[in-house]
């Protein structure tokens, strides 16, 4: 499994503990040195069952700056690119797994769900 991460955040190094703790079998992208291309955004979402709004951390300050709040969300491409050309506004941290799941780990549930 994949795990996206930002290391300054308290709920991406709880993951990790959650992970190291069951002995799991993963790599780290550290999203923010190596962002998502838009293709690789879109198999992301598939994976989670979301839209790109659903991932979109809007309380960010660049979020404001683009005026994602005021985004309509019938344009899934425009989001999409914006988080592939701002991998801050995206939520974290988040697992995809080899079954072809993921989650966004921000809860112990969510992270244990990904090791089923």
């Amino acid at each position: 499994m994949e795990i996206w991460i930002n290391p300054d955040c308290s709920k991406c190094r709880s993951a990790l503990s959650i992970l190291d703790a069951e002995a799991a079998a993963y790599t780290v992208r550290r999203y923010l040195d190596d962002p998502p291309a838009a293709s690789e955004i879109r198999e992301v979402l598939a994976r989670l069952g979301l839209e790109p709004w659903d991932i979109t951390r809007t309380g960010e300050p660049r979020a404001a700056e683009l005026g994602i709040g005021t985004w309509p969300r019938d344009d899934r491409d425009r989001w999409i690119e914006a988080l592939a050309a701002n991998p801050v506004l995206i939520q974290r941290p988040i697992i995809t797994a080899d079954d072809g799941s993921a989650v966004v780990g921000r809860s112990e549930q969510a992270v244990r769900s990904a090791l089923s």
